[in-house]
């Protein structure tokens, strides 16, 4: 890439934050009022779908891309199903901000939207496994992908419940994603990366604690479907797709607090689906921790996780998988010390 290239790409970058910045403006002027009570970490009414700026900034900078930049274009199917599936999730996720749809109705449009981004061609068919090498998924590929686009939706909205948590994260993702796509020559998940967190730097500093306004699930659900589907897209950066593990890796502090706390509560018998304050960096900040601490160290997670995925590059296709082992370590690690800290101030795991 040249210099001239660069400097044009983030003018056009800078542009889509400012489009973001103003339409965050607007949703604060015209809010969607999110009111808090006992489940929630804030305690006064707070405008939300932030996420609005996001959105359209994204959807813009690819209708833009797809006219104009034919350096990152995918095919025309796969193309066109991204945006289709991107506009298609955010209308719903808006609806839901304004209207508190049942979490069934969450799911079933997010599947929908799923199946959009899968018809048009973004499906992992194949995948390397340590010691037993390329495995041929075949149907179960489609499934597994599915399953992936569903559940990295669901992780990163379920994530958004401090200020600055998620935007942040997905800022540092965006730009590690990014640097590993110019290494590769994977122009579209690199103009993908900028054209999001474009949008997203529009918004963060409106989220910054304590925030004038939230992404809403508009926001969250959002970036979590636009960031399966880059994942998808990059498992075709090498012929043994397991390049599809760069996104879980830079995304994985949010799989695992997900992860977790869906089990605990299964474990404990609660109802998965109700809302609740008992992740574990909800946990961490009832416990003490400041809501820019808890942030902060969710987007120290995400940088040493882009550093990771830069090494992922230079590992063979056996000994990749394995570079899961580090973050994996580093949150159990966290696990410990927030367990520790909330059985200090004597609070329940239970949700209330």
């Amino acid at each position: 890439m040249t210099l001239h290239a660069f400097l044009q790409h983030l003018a056009f970058g800078a542009g889509l934050a400012v489009i973001s910045a103003l339409l965050v403006r607007l949703m604060i002027a015209c809010p969607i009022l999110d009111h808090p009570d006992h489940r929630k970490a804030h305690s006064r009414p707070t405008p939300k779908g932030g996420g609005v700026g996001i959105v359209c900034a994204f959807v813009l900078g690819m209708l833009v891309l797809y006219r104009v930049a034919g350096f990152a274009r995918m095919a025309d199917d796969r193309f066109i199903g991204v945006i289709l599936a991107a506009v298609a999730i955010g209308v719903v996720a808006l609806l839901d901000d304004m209207r508190d749809f049942r979490f069934i109705v969450k799911l079933a449009a997010q599947g929908l939207a799923a199946l959009v981004a899968v018809a048009s061609g973004l499906v992992v068919d194949r995948l390397a496994i340590p010691w037993l090498g390329v495995v041929e998924l075949g149907p179960l590929g489609t499934l597994a992908t599915l399953f992936w686009i569903v559940a990295c939706t669901n992780a990163v909205n379920f994530m958004d419940g401090l200020d600055g948590l998620v935007g942040g994260t997905v800022l540092v993702v965006c730009l590690g994603l990014g640097l590993v796509a110019v290494w590769q020559g994977a122009w579209f998940i690199y103009a993908a990366c900028l054209i999001l967190g474009a949008g997203v730097l529009g918004f963060l500093p409106f989220n910054l604690h304590p925030a004038r306004i939230f992404m809403g699930d508009v926001g969250s659900q959002f970036l979590g479907f636009v960031l399966a589907v880059l994942g998808v897209a990059a498992a075709g950066l090498d012929a043994a797709q397991v390049s599809f593990l760069l996104v879980p890796l830079l995304l994985f502090a949010l799989l695992f607090d997900t992860g977790f706390t869906l089990l605990r509560r299964a474990w404990m018998g609660e109802r998965v689906s109700a809302p609740h304050r008992t992740h574990l960096y909800q946990m961490a900040q009832r416990s003490g921790l400041s809501v820019r601490a808890v942030a902060a160290l969710h987007w120290g997670f995400a940088a040493f996780h882009g550093a990771l995925a830069l090494l992922f590059l230079r590992l063979t296709p056996d000994l990749k998988p394995l570079v899961i082992l580090p973050p994996l370590a580093v949150q159990l690690a966290w696990l410990a010390y927030v367990a520790a800290r909330v059985r200090r101030a004597g609070l329940s795991w239970k949700a209330a």
